[in-house]
């Protein structure tokens, strides 16, 4: 077993021999990703299933494998996952312009010097100021003879659990946060994943469910899900049978399960890259079948 497996199992005997602290942000070890009572934080493997969620699982593909949008390398030539930048309070703070205004926060950046793009279509770059405990997200960013330029851009708190306004995006579709969806190599390595994790599919319908605050794609077809939905692994699913890295994300989807944030292809699971992961292992992930998740009712998680 090589050393890395072997870790991640070592950290899964400890956690079933006793409960961890909550892992905090690497780099900002005094910095909470949001209150343990956020959405993202909420464990929903107990909540009733919506009375249309096989409607909606069939809508999106029952037979559809589940696919990892992350791991250790390139694929395609292209970085597999969103990175995210951690950045001290000292770090100046840029100007951006924005493609759309309206729904972009109009303030100054800490883009750093050689700040982590992701590759791909998306260009998503993630800065959590550890100074300030504040996240930073910006979609499309790329830099101009004038400047920064993204199409939108969103700041959070990583202290509250305020949400945007109402029709408001962010660097995501669904007007919520990139970064606390992300399923992230030190979690892992410490054996449990206590979050949701975020995920796209291709076609939506128009609104949104809560803690979503934007639509996606607005197709009028009423058995499409809403940005906002949130499905759980059932938990009656065999896990035990995958590798460690894969069976750490699969346990968190029965417990946390995994928010719709975005349009892309259906059933793919959002992470950070690291040279760590096993690509092997995560390509086990496609076993897992639409038909195995539930939609959950979530109306109870509502404040």
């Amino acid at each position: 077993m090589k050393a890395g497996a072997l870790a991640v199992t070592f950290a899964l005997l400890a956690l079933l021999s006793g409960s961890a602290a909550a892992l905090r942000l690497p780099g900002a070890p005094r910095c909470p990703v949001f209150p343990k009572s956020n959405p993202w934080n909420s464990r929903v493997d107990r909540l009733p299933v919506s009375p249309n969620s096989r409607t909606l699982i069939n809508s999106i593909g029952a037979d559809e494998g589940v696919w990892a949008d992350f791991g250790s390398g390139l694929l395609g030539g292209v970085t597999r996952g969103i990175p995210f930048n951690v950045v001290g309070p000292g770090q100046p703070k840029l100007r951006v312009t924005f493609d759309h205004p309206w729904g972009s926060d109009h303030v100054r950046y800490p883009i750093p010097k050689g700040v982590l793009i992701e590759g791909g279509v998306d260009d998503h770059a993630l800065v959590i100021d550890r100074g300030a405990c504040r996240l930073y997200e910006l979609y499309l960013l790329h830099r101009t003879l004038k400047g920064w330029r993204a199409y939108s851009g969103a700041t959070w708190s990583l202290r509250s659990n305020r949400l945007r306004a109402p029709g408001k995006t962010s660097a995501d579709a669904a007007g919520l946060p990139i970064f606390p969806g992300l399923a992230r190599y030190d979690e892992v390595a410490r054996g449990r994943i206590d979050h949701a994790l975020r995920f796209t599919v291709r076609r939506t319908r128009g609104g949104y469910v809560y803690p979503a605050r934007h639509p996606g794609r607005d197709f009028e077809d009423p058995s499409l899900p809403r940005m906002g939905m949130r499905v759980r692994l059932r938990a009656d699913y065999p896990v035990g049978s995958f590798p460690p890295q894969a069976r750490v994300v699969l346990v968190a989807l029965q417990h946390y399960g995994m928010i719709l944030a975005d349009n892309g292809t259906d059933w793919v699971v959002t992470g950070s890259p690291d040279p760590r992961w096993s690509d092997e292992q995560l390509l086990t992930l496609n076993r897992v079948k639409g038909s195995d998740f539930q939609v959950v009712d979530t109306r109870s998680l509502r404040p």
